[in-house]
């Protein structure tokens, strides 16, 4: 009998790998043919679109131009600052001028609108936006200095500013809320939603939040397309300031509408409280306690808590199980 070689145990496997490599053809026979179904999406033969990993860059950009120095290796001192300023703004200005085009493009062509003349409109959207920055830069000073006199913990600014994962999700919405309000499609929500990976916080470009604004923590904090937030006001981890469950296909009957609460001045909402609702109101000065569930407005100068649980001990240093109904 012949003994088998090593030559021929691959010219085996070679001829099985040939086999399976037969089928891809029609694997990409039905992947072409679905690119005409409704429910298949593609952008296959419009214009480009604006590319994810350039809009990140916008927005890194951005915070280096907001807060020079903080991110970048390079020294800046006062006798480069304007250089640098100048030299970041003006890339700035390039890169958001041809990713904002692209998103004005194809809106124009995904949906047959009439021509907005998007290169145009790109240059004049990119320069309103730059001239917000030294508005921009202020108010996130006092998201800063929130931050460092809310917490405790933090040794410095540059801590806040270095570190803090509730201070980049501000930021970056903040960058992406100047740009949704003049009308540039995609931009915004890819910011956001690239801090919301980064972070684990979500905050939509188009809710309206006021000055010193803190979240502690920060993890699974939700804010939604409406919401209203005003100045001072604070959140701890988990709270969702969201919408209440909508019908089935409401989508486009509830688009416009108000859907997520409104916040007043200097109100605290600890972890994992939970507001809902276009029609939801909380009071100036008010305090949300933990765990809370709300979808009815709470009027100003309110605590609102739920009531302390029944604590059971079971150990063997316990005789018997022992309940303990806490008290407020």
């Amino acid at each position: 009998m012949k003994r088998e070689t090593s030559t021929d145990a691959c010219k085996v496997e070679q001829t099985a790998t040939d086999d399976v490599r037969a089928e891809i053809p029609g694997i990409v026979r039905e992947l072409v043919h679905s690119c005409g179904l409704d429910d298949c999406y593609d952008h296959v033969g419009p214009e480009p679109i604006p590319t994810k990993a350039a809009i990140i860059e916008i927005l890194e950009t951005t915070l280096r131009v907001l807060f020079p120095g903080y991110f970048t290796s390079a020294r800046i001192d006062p006798i480069n600052l304007e250089y640098y300023l100048g030299q970041k703004i003006t890339a700035l200005f390039q890169r958001l001028c041809e990713q904002t085009a692209l998103a004005i493009r194809h809106e124009c062509l995904r949906y047959d609108l009439a021509c907005t003349h998007c290169s145009e409109k790109a240059k004049e959207c990119s320069i309103l936006f730059l001239r917000k920055l030294p508005e921009l830069r202020r108010v996130l000073g006092t998201d800063v200095r929130a931050g460092y006199e809310g917490d405790p913990a933090a040794k410095s600014v540059d801590e806040i500013i270095f570190s803090y994962p509730g201070l980049y999700a501000i930021a970056a919405y903040r960058t992406a809320h100047e740009l949704y309000h003049l009308d540039v499609p995609l931009l915004p929500r890819i910011m956001t939603e690239h801090a919301h990976s980064l972070t684990g916080i979500d905050i939509h470009p188009a809710a309206h939040i006021g000055q010193s604004f803190f979240i502690d923590h920060g993890t699974g904090v939700v804010v939604g397309e409406t919401t209203e937030i005003g100045d001072r006001v604070r959140l701890y981890q988990g709270v969702t300031l969201g919408a209440l469950s909508l019908p089935k296909n409401a989508g486009d009957l509830y688009r416009d509408k108000k859907r997520h609460p409104t916040i007043e001045d200097d109100v605290i909402i600890y972890a994992g409280a939970t507001i809902l609702g276009g029609d939801t109101r909380i009071g100036a000065r008010s305090v949300v306690g933990g765990n809370v569930w709300l979808t009815e407005s709470v009027p100003p100068d309110t605590k609102v808590t739920v009531a302390k649980p029944e604590l059971v001990f079971k150990g063997p240093s316990v005789s018997s199980s022992v309940k303990v109904q806490t008290r407020s």
